[in-house]
């Protein structure tokens, strides 16, 4: 264990003593009825229509266990064994089932008690000027200081100061923060890129540190060619991880640092460069939340393109992680805002029919928190009160999107199984 101050080792344990140390069970698939109120949409009782086995409302049991060892080395301030862990991590390119690099749910969890004690106490509306919202970053100031020399604890503080300068902020649907928090907003991102800058050279092949220099596009004000570039060259990096091609298509949208012909500049360049890894699924990832949330984005894509790409990717990775992801994008992330301009929702719909094979031809289970994520737009700042409730918010949207595809099997008195084999079909 490392020697540490007296000052840090008091701060991380009052700050890692503000959460519950229970660990969470590892999810479980169990095929079971769905359960559901009476369906108004189709005159019947979903349970009575449709049965299909449900992934435990905790997620993915490698995320989960990845993230509690970094919560676990963090408390136990074994900050030498968290480092070498996210190193090795990620210079492995290993990652969960569901597609995500261990090495940042390894940080993330590090993390967790510092972020979740900040955000806690803004959600009571904790005087701005309470030390509880600084306390947990003063402790981990102080390991920083301690391993200045280490980019990867370097990264993690940094890392901590863009999930609290969000947290200031607020949701992505919210109204604009007061200026007192966007100011505090501003000033852990000013952090974190002094934090990194020393670092940025270290960077070359580790996609984690490339992706926390990428993490402060979201606030800065940078031209359209540097994010590009910085994007592409992480994207180089870690082709399979779609996530780091979802923020470039973000990015470049007009509001933040591009235009919508360098969106679509972006997506074609990208899909060309990881053509290997998903063939013309890097045009669709780029586009993929852009165009969930701007409406000409919308109206400009290649919709052939992107469904080209739809299919790409499944062939790529038809794990049914990807599976929900996609059938919620297209049964409720793209149609929340159908009929809000016309020019998009020719696009929108076309590209929303997909879910018809999605779900017919590839679905054998529900993943709740996919879904749930889908309803709230794939924001990652929106705040989440109660797992098991949004769960259970998720589940019911499934329901209600899957029925709606079964809409002439289930009126005529059928009922829908969802199975390993494929779909079954019997009386109701």
């Amino acid at each position: 264990m490392i020697t540490q101050s007296r000052q840090a080792r008091e701060l991380l344990s009052r700050i890692s003593g503000l959460l519950p140390r229970k660990t969470r069970p590892a999810a479980r698939i169990r095929p079971v009825p769905v359960p559901a109120p009476a369906d108004t949409l189709l005159n019947r009782s979903l349970a009575d229509s449709l049965s299909i086995p449900i992934r435990s409302a905790q997620g993915d049991p490698d995320c989960l266990q990845a993230q509690n060892r970094g919560q676990f080395l963090a408390r136990q301030e074994r900050w030498e064994d968290l480092s070498r862990e996210i190193r090795e991590a990620d210079q492995s390119r290993a990652t969960a089932r569901c597609g995500l690099p261990l090495a940042d749910l390894i940080a993330y969890g590090a993390r967790a008690d510092v972020v979740n004690a900040t955000e806690h106490a803004l959600s009571e509306q904790k005087d701005t000027g309470n030390r509880s919202l600084i306390r947990g970053l003063m402790a981990f100031e102080a390991l920083r200081a301690e391993h200045r020399h280490d980019p990867y604890l370097t990264a993690l503080v940094a890392l901590a100061h863009i999930d609290i300068g969000w947290a200031w902020r607020g949701p992505g649907n919210a109204p604009a923060a007061p200026a007192a928090s966007q100011r505090r907003c501003a000033a852990h991102f000013d952090r974190a890129a002094a934090l990194l800058e020393p670092i940025e050279g270290a960077s070359g092949d580790s996609p984690f540190l490339q992706a926390a220099q990428c993490a402060l596009f979201a606030r800065s004000s940078s031209g359209t060619l540097p994010v590009a570039d910085a994007f592409a060259a992480l994207i180089d990096l870690a082709p399979a991880n779609h996530r780091h091609m979802r923020t470039l298509g973000t990015q470049m949208l007009p509001r933040w640092s591009g235009s919508y012909a360098a969106l679509e500049l972006e997506a074609r360049r990208t899909a060309a460069r990881t053509a290997q890894t998903w063939g013309a699924g890097g045009y669709t990832w780029v586009y993929f939340d852009a165009i969930a949330i701007d409406d000409q984005a919308c109206a400009r894509v290649d919709t052939r393109f992107f469904l080209d790409g739809l299919r790409d990717i499944v062939q790529a990775d038809p794990s049914q992680e990807m599976i929900n992801l996609l059938a919620a994008y297209c049964t409720v992330a793209l149609r929340k805002d159908l009929g809000r301009n016309t020019q998009a929702d020719v696009p929108r719909l076309k590209i929303a029919a997909a879910a018809g094979w999605l779900i017919r031809d590839h679905l054998k289970e529900l993943h709740p928190l996919v879904w749930a994520h889908a309803a709230e737009g794939f924001d990652n700042s929106a705040r989440i009160t109660s797992l098991s409730r949004f769960a259970a918010r998720g589940h019911a949207g499934a329901l209600q999107a899957i029925a709606t595809q079964f809409r002439e099997e289930i009126e005529g008195g059928q009922k829908v199984a969802f199975t390993e084999q494929g779909l079954e079909f019997s009386p109701a």
